[in-house]
């Protein structure tokens, strides 16, 4: 076992103030992923299954956020004192209410995380045969999962996260998701990759729409991934480091999968913009093309005289008068 790192308490106040900022951002990455969700769409355009995931994750991630408060004044203001051994033992305590229900939220987050990417990664595949393997992976996140969760909630007062019985499947946990989240990321990615390049005769620009899907969706499994990496690290040694890092990867999945629908949503106004300039064509009418003929060709006023001739048997003189009234004489 390695160095215990930070010390329990100064650990628990840190995770906290670094789980609210990244839950501040979070949450203005859930009014741009709504407003991309329904900005301008009728009710039944909405995808109404991918806006309820997107409320779920803010919803556990606030409770989880909710919890880690309560815990952290439990900890450093309202058991300060009374509980033997001090804010450190309190926190190292894994029988606390508020330490299993906030890695019951975890759980759970998680499990809708990466089911979101299987999801994903079917619809882009539309193979059953593709996830199989990936599902197989989300099953053993989830029974580690709830296994660990269980075996929190039976742990004697002043256990620890460390106790090799509840070591294992926190570790198994953690090597699960990991392998999830990259396996059908890195399907998911490969598979928009290869039909971005199986597209021919198609505009550059309208090809171009589609890397910035991949780049997004391999930095949000690259973002994701590093922090379940350090955390499974940071526990594998015994650093006390890991339990922030955990509570940090709440607001993270819930960033990570904001950022991806934001990114599509942006994508399908880049694809409608140059569907609009670069195939439709506005075609003007008859009247317009000889109104723009008559414009380009036009003629000078046209004035007509005509000449009125009185003829008189008076000697050798004829009077001419034209319309516009002046008196023309010729002699004849």
């Amino acid at each position: 076992m390695g160095s215990p790192g930070i010390p329990l308490d100064a650990g628990a106040l840190m995770s906290t103030v670094l789980e609210g900022i990244l839950y501040g951002f979070s949450i203005l990455l859930f009014i741009g992923t709504i407003w991309s969700l329904t900005h301008k769409r009728h009710m039944q355009d909405i995808n109404l299954p991918i806006l309820i995931v997107a409320v779920l994750l803010l919803i556990l991630s606030t409770a989880h956020m909710v919890v880690n408060i309560i815990r952290a004044e439990d900890g450093l203001v309202k058991y300060a004192n009374t509980y033997t051994g001090g804010p450190s033992a309190y926190f190292a305590d894994v029988s606390q209410k508020t330490y299993v229900i906030k890695h019951s939220f975890y759980v759970m987050q998680t499990l809708l995380a990466d089911g979101v990417v299987i999801y994903r990664c079917y619809v882009v595949w539309q193979s059953v045969w593709i996830i199989v393997l990936p599902i197989i992976l989300w099953c053993s996140v989830a029974a580690t999962g709830v296994i660990a969760i269980y075996s929190v909630s039976q742990a004697s007062t002043g256990s620890g996260i460390f106790v090799e019985a509840l070591a294992r499947w926190v570790a198994a946990f953690f090597a699960s998701t990991i392998a999830t989240n990259l396996l059908s990321s890195g399907l998911l990615a490969y598979r928009i990759w290869v039909i971005q390049r199986g597209v021919s005769g198609v505009n550059s620009a309208v090809r171009g729409t589609v890397m910035p899907i991949v780049r997004v969706l391999v930095d949000a499994a690259i973002l994701y991934s590093a922090a379940l990496f350090t955390a499974l690290v940071l526990f594998v040694c015994g650093n006390n480091g890991q339990d922030a890092v955990v509570d940090m990867a709440m607001p993270i999945m819930s960033i990570a999968f904001y950022m991806v629908l934001i990114r599509v949503a942006l994508n399908k106004k880049d694809r409608s913009y140059i569907s609009t300039t670069s195939i439709s064509i506005p075609r003007r009418t008859t009247s317009e093309a000889e109104q723009e003929q008559s414009r380009q060709y036009a003629m000078k006023p046209l004035r007509v005289h005509v000449s009125k001739f009185t003829h008189q048997d008076q000697p050798s003189t004829c009077t001419a008068e034209s319309a516009e009234g002046a008196p023309s004489h010729y002699d004849v």
